[in-house]
């Protein structure tokens, strides 16, 4: 209790306000204070209010997670993406894609299309059947059908059919009148199926299709083998082929004469219809070939096959699995036989499902295969049967966000309009080169209108290193360049050939925070390893000779002797002091001891950087490479923060031991300080001795999430020192759980255990930021400064003093003193940021981008010298009682904080229980506000600088460390997150973009026309061939089938239709919709209000011709003749 009181009286002192101190009500406080703050400072007006906000989920994008089924409509040209989680993606022209959910979240086993009708049906694994109206920009269920008593195992819709079949697990079949979503009275039971051909049951439904040339017969596929021909008219089985071996799917011939089954032990057998006693003919595809008619041995089970046939060639056959046992370690298959060729097509993951895309939609014409789309556990693809060798086609939709697993994540959006051609430009020539050269056959769709107009970046970093550019603008994501940042390191062969420095297991080059400034065009990374590289913009390929390196002994040690003087720390520490950093080293590594006295390991990095040249392709190319190296068997801390400026040529990165600056410019170290050194003599806390090496490094980042139900109780629980069980969902700043030293009061959702001696007395730098500003009381002007943020809540300020620019910005050193400055907050310091006195953003200074890479002649020369760089904020010549202001967000508590005088005038406790993830001051409707996401799932902003509370919704609980560790918000109201491994959700916190949402999404639905159905041909209509229709509604109808058993399957309605547009829809176009719903509703009602008069008309007719006929027999009968 005792800290905690000392907490309070620091911020009554900072706040400069003892009589809001003294008070015993927080709230009271922050409103006394408030007042107070009104009189003392000038007031700005806020022009942001609670109705500027709202929150709403804008576009999912990335491979959907999960993958269970698919499905293609061959006129609308949509895919369907069903997963195990119940999600539901679609898929039109690249730009045009859709992500929906079913409630359950029961995993998707089969999807069907009502071909070119703007509708979909979905069965899920909880026995529920859906009907997804696609005519609407968000499509929504229009009926459900729950069945109680049967298991759904398989499911077909014929094309232009409204009856559906449903297969069970108990080998039935119902059928369901997709329009009403209601039982037919039909169904075909097992037993009846399969009458005396087997004497056991034959298992669940594992295939169902009618024939193509006629409708009224059903082929019914059993697992266990046995295959049943029904003739729905008769209601008896017309023949039954059984087989030894289980089938696992079926496929007709177009002239339905022949089937192809495919079965568990790798073989095909195609049957002809007439002949039930035995196979046509039996394929082992990949079975070896075995002399003296010897039986082939078996192969893995074929899991699929389809049978397409061409006018002008042979049938194609394409099956996935089916390998030989034999082949271990071989990657799974696609295989296609067309003729005498066989086509082994290997796939980098797992074969959820594969299907042929044809040119007709009618299963009774000539199929014209002309691409296979294969869904994979991790990919989608799309071969090429038309061209030679089966290319595959560039896939435009942006499904390689988990190429490498996403391990940080930043989005900017109100870019500089020159900065996405740019990276396009240079990420052009990274494309590969062998795609098929047709355009992309999944083209349905239309694109929305394009309301908002501004560039929008993310960045994503990666597990192995690399960093991808996406242009987010206008809510599609195309991926525009891609950087590997492991290219400047030597890479181990194999494990035993790893350094034994190494401080992970696993992905060294992992990224952990990405710094970057899109005017200068500036990037930083910190990466797993302790290491920093900094990574300048070029528009031309260059060959770098010696990659710039630097290493730095950051040491956190307890100096019980004397602390330092802050006003006299030497700029640049002379070799020999106790922090002493080397200047920049040549590349060998034996340079620095690999051992120290005691023969532990010191001074080595854990990364070898590359002692050979580096050829480095246009976009972003190597300008200094920073590593933090082992001090005495102790490996270096990961770095917790990061900061680049590029107008003062300066980078800075801190940890749990202390903070560096690095002058990239000049390449030396400017500052390297342990935290405790930069408090001087004004440290307000008691330390504890550190005993030495007491715990190691925990041995990861913790930045692939490989336990993906991990419940986040658990992992918030744990030490950062129990290593291996952390790393599995974790910070990657391992920061969390050593934020409880700080305040009794709140750490009670933290793991005690970490509350050690050793623990205790770490603060790790938390957040940076270069600015401009009023950097002690007593400044009259600002001037260059960094803003540092530590994990106990506290906010130091360090002096710049930089040299002219030009060539004595390379001479001459760059001198750094901590100034005294220090301010508090409850909870670890997340974001700073300064306002003028209009309330408007001051950026940090930057430095305009111009091609590093160009020999200037004299002139430009002289122009560079004298161009300074680029600052916002309030130059000397201004009015000296111009002020600005600091914002400040902890996890706790912001505070609004007026320079130079340092006075609190805004205060506002974010939340006592919980604590917040994210924190960013964004720009939105030309005004400012501070946005946070909080561990317990509330979104929130609030004005600045006054701190009132705008928004508080309670969006996503804190499932799992990705999204802590993703998440982040931008300016205009945008804001995004990981929601799985492979899709990046993106939300908006803006009434506009709300309100202009349906304009911008794109529609799946287009008017087009049917294709014609095939010509029968003279004699086939002659002689009875060709294909037989089948009237449906007289054979399942409830006039003749009757009733279905009510405890069966009961109906649920959907949300869809009118109710699902009255939600999702706001604004003028909506309204249109609504009308055009409306009036298509009406139609249709008044269209069967017709028919029933039409029906009621033609009954009365018949009755009025039955009565007469009655009148006519009656009439000269007597009444004893009756």
């Amino acid at each position: 209790m005792r800290k905690f009181n000392i907490r309070k009286v620091l911020d009554g002192l900072t706040a400069g306000s003892s009589s809001s101190s003294s008070s015993s009500s927080a709230a009271a406080s922050s409103q006394q204070q408030q007042q107070q703050a009104a009189t003392r400072e000038n007031d700005i007006p806020e022009a942001l209010q609670s109705e500027h906000f709202q929150l709403c989920k804008t576009v999912r994008h990335g491979f959907p997670y999960q993958p269970s089924s698919l499905a293609f409509d061959p006129v609308q040209k949509i895919l369907a993406i069903g997963t195990q989680t119940g999600a539901l993606r679609l898929f039109g022209r690249p730009g045009v894609e859709c992500y929906c959910q079913h409630d359950s979240g029961a995993a998707v086993i089969q999807l069907q299309f009502l071909i070119n009708e703007g509708a979909l049906v979905s069965a899920l694994a909880d026995d529920t059947v859906h009907l997804w109206n696609l005519r609407q920009k968000r499509p929504a269920i229009l009926h459900s059908l729950k069945f109680n008593r049967e298991r759904i195992t398989f499911c077909h819709l014929p094309f232009q059919s409204k009856w559906l079949y449903v297969g069970t697990e108990r080998g039935n079949i119902h059928i369901v009148n997709v329009e009403s979503f209601t039982l037919s009275g039909y169904v075909i039971m097992w037993n009846k199926a399969i009458e005396l051909s087997s004497k056991s049951h034959p298992g669940p439904v594992v295939h169902i299709s009618d024939n193509p040339m006629d409708e009224g017969k059903l082929l019914i596929g059993f697992e266990s083998g046995t295959v049943a021909l029904w003739d729905l008219k008769s209601k008896k089985a017309d023949y039954r082929y059984t087989h030894d071996e289980a089938i696992h799917s079926v496929a007709w011939h177009h002239e339905g004469k022949q089937f192809i089954c495919s079965h568990s032990d790798g073989t095909l057998t195609i049957w002809n219809i007439k002949n039930p006693t035995k196979p046509l003919q039996t394929i082992t595809p990949h079975g070896k070939q075995v002399k003296d008619g010897k039986k082939p041995e078996p192969c893995k089970p074929i899991l699929k096959v389809e049978y397409k046939t061409t006018r002008a060639g042979e049938p194609f056959i394409i099956l996935s699995g089916g390998l030989s046992y034999d082949t271990v370690g071989r990657r799974p298959c696609l295989t296609v036989m067309h003729g005498k060729s066989t086509a082994v097509l290997e796939m980098d993951y797992s074969i959820v499902d594969f299907l042929t895309l044809c040119e007709t939609p009618y299963s009774n014409d000539f199929q014209e295969p002309y691409a296979v789309v294969v869904l994979l556990e991790k990919d989608l693809v799309l071969i090429d049967l038309a061209q030679n060798g089966y290319p595959i086609f560039e896939n435009p939709y942006p499904l390689s966000i988990h190429e490498s697993p996403v391990t940080c994540c930043e989005y900017f959006a109100d870019c500089p309009v020159d900065l996405i051609p740019a990276l396009y430009s240079v990420g052009a020539r990274q494309k590969r080169q062998g795609y098929s050269k047709k355009e992309w056959p999944i083209n349905g769709g239309n694109w929305g209108l394009a309301a908002q107009s501004y560039p929008e970046i993310i960045i994503t970093g990666h597990a192995d290193g690399s960093i991808k550019f996406w242009d987010a603008s206008a809510i599609t994501l195309q991926v525009l360049y891609k950087l590997k940042t492991s290219k400047v390191f030597e890479k181990s062969r194999n494990k035993d050939d790893r350094p034994s420095t190494d401080i992970v297991d696993e992905d060294p080059y992992a990224i952990q925070i990405i710094s970057w400034c899109a005017e200068s065009r500036m990037l930083c990374i910190a990466g797993v390893s302790a290491h920093v590289i900094v990574y300048r913009f070029s528009k031309q390929e260059i060959t770098t000779e010696v990659i710039p390196m630097l290493e730095v002994r950051l040491l956190y040690e307890i100096n019980y002797i004397e602390s330092p003087d802050p006003e006299q720390v030497p700029p640049l520490p002379t070799p020999g002091t106790g922090s002493n950093p080397q200047s920049i080293v040549p590349q060998s590594h034996p340079s620095t001891s690999s051992s120290s006295s005691d023969g532990l390991r010191d001074n080595v990095p854990c990364l070898k950087v590359k002692n050979s040249s580096l050829k480095e392709s246009p976009g972003y190319q190597v300008e200094l490479v920073i590593q933090l190296v082992w001090v005495s068997g102790e490996p270096p801390q990961q770095i917790t923060s990061l900061a680049i400026n590029s107008a003062y040529g300066l980078v800075v990165f801190g940890n749990c031991n202390g903070i560096a600056m690095v002058d990239y410019l000049q390449k030396t170290t400017l500052l390297n300080l342990g935290t405790i050194e930069l408090y001087g003599s004004n440290d307000p806390y008691r330390r504890e001795p550190r005993s030495p090496r007491k715990s190691r490094q925990p041995s990861g980042a913790g930045l692939c999430d490989i336990n993906e139900g991990t419940t986040v109780q658990e992992d918030r629980c744990k030490s950062p020192t129990s290593a291996k069980m952390s790393r599995k969902l974790s910070l990657p700043t391992e920061l969390k759980p050593e934020l409880d030293v700080r305040d009794n009061s709140f750490s009670r959702s933290r793991s005690s255990s970490v509350t050690s001696i050793d623990k205790e007395s770490r603060e790790a730098i938390s957040a940076l930021h270069f600015c401009e500003t009023f950097t002690r009381k007593a400044d009259t002007a600002p001037s260059p400064c960094l803003w540092v943020g530590t994990t106990l809540g506290t906010v130091l300020v360090i002096a710049l003093n930089l040299p002219p620019g030009g060539e004595q910005r390379l001479l001459q050193p760059v001198i750094v003193s901590p100034s005294g400055t220090i301010l508090r907050l409850k909870g670890a310091i997340l974001r700073m940021a300064f306002l003028d006195t209009t309330g408007l953003i001051v950026p940090p200074a930057y430095e305009p981008w111009r091609e590093p890479n160009v020999v200037e002649d004299k002139d430009e020369k002289d122009k560079s010298k004298k161009r300074r760089p680029v600052s916002v904020s309030p130059s000397s010549s201004q009015e000296i009682s111009e002020n600005q202001y600091a914002v400040i967000c902890s996890e706790k508590q912001a505070k609004v904080i007026s320079l130079p005088s340092q006075n609190c005038t805004y205060k506002q406790n974010i939340t006592e229980t919980s604590f917040v993830l994210r924190g960013d001051i964004v720009a939105l409707s030309n005004s400012i506000c501070l946005a946070c996401f909080c561990a317990n799932g509330h979104i929130m902003t609030f004005s600045l600088p006054s701190l009132r509370p705008l928004l508080d919704v309670y969006y996503l609980p804190l499932t799992n460390m990705r999204i802590a560790r993703t998440f982040c918000f931008t300016n205009n109201g945008q804001a995004l997150y990981l929601v799985s491994p492979t899709e990046i959700q993106r939300i908006t916190y803006s009434q506009e973009t709300c309100e202009n949402l349906q304009e911008m999404l794109g529609e799946f639905f287009t008017p087009v026309e049917t294709p014609e159905a095939p010509n029968r041909g003279f004699f086939k209509g002659l002689f009875g061939g060709g294909a037989q229709s089948l009237d449906r509604e007289e054979l399942f109808g409830e006039s003749a089938a009757g009733k279905a058993s009510r405890s069966l399957a009961q109906h649920i309605p959907g949300p869809g239709g009118i109710e699902g547009v009255k939600g999702a829809a706001s604004g003028v176009v909506c309204e249109l919709a609504r009308a055009r719903i409306a009036l298509d509703e009406r139609g249709q009602k008044l269209g069967e209000l017709e028919e029933r008069t039409a029906a009621m008309l033609a009954s009365a007719d018949s009755f009025s011709k039955h009565a007469h006929e009655m009148m006519l027999k009656c009439k000269d009968k007597k009444w004893y003749q009756f």
